[in-house]
């Protein structure tokens, strides 16, 4: 199939492609990389009266530190970002998550923050901006806000994103020590996760994320003197998973168990 027919905009700055979704507001949709919108578009799962493309945008290609946050642009591909001189000394968790998204081809299309607006629940990089407690800014003609990524992601391909929003960049909180794990499940390796545990030591406290059960990631925090068994299977019953053609929600629940005690452990080994 092919998409039905929409009007292609290619604004140069910011200030037009906000303008742009104010204009069109919901019937529009919003192209960075395009490696989910082109194949939903080719399906006919959404049919937008507007595409906006953003790609080559300037401002928005941008990764900088500010405030203490690395901040990464709504233009900055997959590729980009896992090749970012200071990745894996100020994002440690984000470099060990990177090289399960997707394939190489796909990265070199496909963008950081275009993972989070999609907002697939089996998605690497969401649950890195959950587990770290990272952000997401949104602008509009009415303005600027961030949200914390616990607000941002609603449930399934649902966000709070408002129709005239344009995501401009994510924000993960720098990490001036090395101490994470991560760990996933797929059929193949680029394939999206059937479970996702990624895990980040601070002190005697383990904070834990698991994607591709709920609906949405999944973030706790736990004692390390804790009973790691009785605390990762309450978590797995609390998730209770859902049912697809990749697995069963008891399979999801079984790898929860299976996993997550692993990838708990190799972080705090990193933090002694």
């Amino acid at each position: 199939m092919k998409p039905r027919p929409f009007d292609y905009l290619r604004p140069d700055t910011v200030e037009e492609a906000v303008a742009a979704l104010a204009e069109h507001g919901d019937g529009a949709r919003v192209l960075a990389g395009g490696q989910s919108l082109m194949a939903m578009l080719n399906l006919r799962l959404i049919e937008p009266a507007a595409l906006i493309d953003i790609a080559r945008i300037a401002a928005l290609a941008e990764i900088r530190e500010t405030g203490g946050m690395i901040e990464v642009g709504a233009a900055v591909t997959q590729n980009r970002l896992m090749n970012w001189p200071g990745l894996a000394d100020k994002l440690p968790l984000l470099s060990e998550a990177l090289p399960f998204v997707g394939h190489f081809q796909t990265r070199n299309k496909g963008t950081a923050c275009g993972s989070v607006a999609h907002a697939d629940p089996s998605s690497e990089i969401p649950l890195v901006l959950a587990v770290l407690g990272g952000e997401v800014v949104l602008r509009s003609r009415r303005g600027t806000r961030t949200l914390p990524a616990s607000a941002f992601q609603r449930g399934m391909l649902t966000t709070a994103r408002e129709p005239d929003e344009l995501l401009t960049a994510i924000r993960f909180p720098v990490q001036r020590h090395r101490r994470v794990a991560f760990r996933e499940v797929a059929r193949r390796h680029g394939d999206f996760a059937i479970v996702a545990v990624a895990a980040v030591a601070e002190g005697n406290r383990v904070r834990i994320g698991v994607g591709g059960v709920a609906d949405r990631p999944a973030t706790r925090e736990i004692a390390v003197d804790t009973d790691l068994g009785d605390a990762v299977n309450a978590l797995a019953w609390e998730l209770q998973g859902y049912e697809d053609i990749h697995a069963t929600a008891r399979m999801r629940r079984d790898i929860v168990r299976r996993i997550a005690p692993q990838v708990v452990e190799e972080a705090v080994r990193c933090a002694a």
